[in-house]
């Protein structure tokens, strides 16, 4: 019962603050009065009030340009959680685009939809999206191309950091920097959560959303951990395969020590 409540005032904060904040975003789009992400930091917190998420921060988002940041991915509330405080733009897979609410924030974000299977068209996204970073957009790229359980972090496909090589050779940038992200889903109504619980918060491959999403209003309170590392310069003779492995290794253990201690909620 108190689930079904919980779900019930979730879902109307979501819809009352939608009503508001869409027409403003568009206006936002349309006039630039104001810079995008201001009304979007402010959905994404309602979002993630309505979810009953904490966010805690370590280090910050870097003020170097041309930036592509790499993060593992365990969500698509991953988005909103990035979301809430940085001022960063998504790279999301294409099905995304149609998705009920979530779709709508992503075309209203300008994130950039990608067809990972379908390679004729992978060099137009790449320069889309090195177009986009030498703007000074800050592109959040989720390097393992699918959704991990939570515990552990996929290995990084290096040809999504093409974007990079793309920007290099169209001339745009002499050097792009990619800094790794790591986010960790770390406790549940307060208590740390364990490798079996974990996945509580993911969202896995071809799971259907209105369930998961379900459950995440139902159940409330889940903590996440958001570390920042250090920005690595990615020029003219730097290894994609190398520069992958590098940024999966780091990921993994900022995301490793979040998950051995984190932080209580506040």
């Amino acid at each position: 019962m108190i689930g079904k409540i919980r779900i019930f005032l979730a879902l109307g904060l979501v819809v009352a603050g939608s009503l508001v904040l869409v027409p403003l975003q568009i206006l936002s789009m349309k006039t630039g009065w104001w810079p995008e992400t201001v009304i979007l930091k402010i959905w994404h917190r309602l979002i993630l009030r309505a979810l009953g998420m904490r966010v805690h921060v370590k280090g910050t988002l870097s003020d170097k340009r041309p930036l592509l940041v790499a993060s593992n991915h365990i969500s698509w509330t991953d988005i909103m959680v990035l979301g809430s405080f940085a001022d960063v733009k998504f790279i999301a897979r294409a099905d995304m685009e149609g998705w009920p609410l979530i779709g709508m924030l992503s075309k209203l974000q300008r994130t950039v939809f990608i067809e990972r299977e379908r390679k004729r068209s992978s060099g137009d996204q790449a320069s889309e999206i090195a177009s986009r970073m030498a703007k000074g957009d800050a592109m959040v790229l989720f390097a393992e191309g699918s959704t991990g359980d939570g515990n552990a972090v996929l290995p990084f496909k290096s040809t999504l950091f093409g974007a990079a090589s793309m920007a290099l050779s169209e001339g745009a940038a002499e050097q792009v920097f990619i800094q790794p992200v790591a986010i960790a889903y770390t406790r549940l109504h307060g208590v740390p959560l364990g490798r079996r619980h974990r996945p509580i918060s993911a969202w896995i491959g071809d799971e259907d959303l209105m369930p998961h999403l379900k459950v995440l209003m139902a159940e409330g309170a889940l903590d996440v951990e958001v570390h920042f590392g250090e920005p690595v310069a990615f020029a003219k003779g730097s290894n994609r395969k190398e520069t992958a492995r590098l940024m999966e290794s780091q990921v993994r253990g900022m995301m490793q020590a979040a998950l051995a201690d984190p932080r209580p909620s506040r």
